[in-house]
C-alpha cells in the first residue's frame, strides 16, 4: 500500500501510451476540469490499493516481506513491460535517472518491504489506517517543495478525512494485533510513499504514466534481487492460492494501480490527489467484509462516511 518526480517536454516518440497524456502536462488540470478518464484512474487506484492490504495479509504466511516484494515487482515488470516496451523509443538520460532511482528504491522497494513486514503483525485494516498519515505528509511537502500552496479546503478536507480515519481506528482497535514494530514499519512506509509522490511528480512532465511506473518497478526489482533464492524456495512450498494471490498483487495493485496513480498524478496536484487515498481504509474494510467475512463495526462505517465527506471537501475550490 503503497502512496514520485517531473520536468521538461514530452518525448515525441513516447507521447502515445496506454493512457493518454494531457496536452500541456507542465501544469495540472484544474479540479473542475478533470476528465472522466482521470476520475476513473483515481477510482481504480483506490480500489486496487485497498485490495492489496487484504491480499498481502492473505499471502503473508507463505511469503516473507522481501520475496513477496520481489515477486510482485517481477510480475508487474513483465506485464507492464509488454505494454511499454513496444512503444519505448528513448530512455531517461543523465540526471533524469536520479528521481526515477529515488522513487524506485523508496516506493517500489522500501515501501513494499516495510508494508509487507508490518502486515505480518498488523491486520489489513489497521495497516491501511496507519498508512493514511501519508496524505498529510504529501500535502505539506507538495505545498513547500512543489509550490502547490496550502488551499483552505484541502486543509479542512484533510483534517475531516483524518478524523474519519481515526474513527475507523476506534472501531478496529479491539481486533488489532498491532505492536510497536508494526506501527513503526507502517509509519516508515507512509513516509517513503509521501517522499516518492513528490519525487515522481516532475518525472510525469517528461514521461508517460506507464513508462514512469515501469522504470520505477524495474529499479525496485533490481534492489530486491538478493531475495531471489528465498523467493524460489518459498514459491516451491507455497500452496496454489498463495501463488495466485502473488500474481494478483503483481498485476492489479502494482502494474495497473501504480500506473493509474501516475496518470492521475500527471493531471492533479499531488496534495489533492493524495487526499483521495483517505478512501482506502474504508474500501479495505468493505473488501475484507466481502472477501474474508469480517463485518465492520458501526465506528468503521461512520468513519468511512466521514472520510468520503473529507475527500469531497478537498475537491472544493477556494474563491
Amino acid at each position: 500500500m503503497a502512496t514520485t518526480a517531473e520536468t521538461g517536454p514530452l518525448q515525441p516518440d513516447s507521447a502515445h501510451e496506454v493512457l493518454p497524456q494531457p496536452a500541456t502536462p507542465s501544469r495540472p488540470t484544474p479540479p473542475g476540469q478533470i476528465s472522466r478518464l482521470g476520475i476513473a484512474a483515481v477510482v481504480v487506484t483506490v480500489v486496487l490499493w485497498a485490495s492489496a492490504f487484504v491480499g498481502i495479509r492473505a499471502v503473508g504466511p507463505s511469503f516473507s516481506p522481501g520475496p513477496l516484494t520481489l515477486g510482485r515487482l517481477a510480475i508487474a515488470a513483465v506485464v507492464l513491460g509488454l505494454v511499454v516496451l513496444p512503444k519505448l523509443r528513448t530512455l531517461p538520460q543523465g540526471r533524469e535517472w536520479w528521481p526515477i532511482l529515488a522513487y524506485g528504491v523508496m516506493w517500489f522497494g522500501g515501501y513494499n518491504i516495510a508494508l509487507n513486514a508490518a502486515e505480518h503483525v498488523l491486520d489489513a485494516g489497521t495497516a491501511a489506517l496507519l498508512i493514511n498519515v501519508n496524505p498529510i505528509l504529501v500535502a505539506v511537502m507538495a505545498g513547500l517543495i512543489l509550490k502547490e500552496g496550502f488551499p483552505r479546503w484541502l486543509i479542512i478536507g484533510s483534517v475531516v478525512a483524518f478524523g474519519g480515519v481515526a474513527m475507523i481506528a476506534l472501531g478496529s482497535g479491539q481486533r488489532s494485533t498491532a505492536d510497536v514494530a508494526g506501527v513503526l514499519l507502517c509509519l516508515l512506509a507512509a513516509a517513503l510513499a509521501a517522499v516518492s509522490v513528490i519525487v515522481q511528480k516532475p518525472v510525469l512532465r517528461k514521461f508517460p504514466a506507464a513508462q514512469a511506473t515501469w522504470f520505477g518497478i524495474m529499479v525496485g526489482a533490481v534492489c530486491c534481487l538478493p531475495f531471489s533464492g528465498q523467493l524460489l524456495t518459498e514459491l516451491q512450498a507455497a500452496p496454489l492460492p498463495a501463488t495466485l494471490g502473488l500474481v494478483y498483487l503483481g498485476i492489479f495493485p502494482t502494474a495497473i494501480a501504480f500506473t493509474t496513480w501516475a496518470y492521475a498524478l500527471s493531471l492533479i496536484d499531488a496534495g489533492r490527489l493524495a487526499a483521495t487515498t483517505y478512501l482506502v481504509p474504508g474500501t479495505t474494510i468493505l473488501i475484507s467484509w466481502l472477501v474474508l467475512g469480517e463485518i465492520p463495526t458501526i465506528w468503521g462505517l461512520v468513519g468511512g462516511v466521514i472520510c468520503l465527506v473529507g475527500v469531497g471537501l478537498t475537491r472544493r475550490r477556494s474563491r
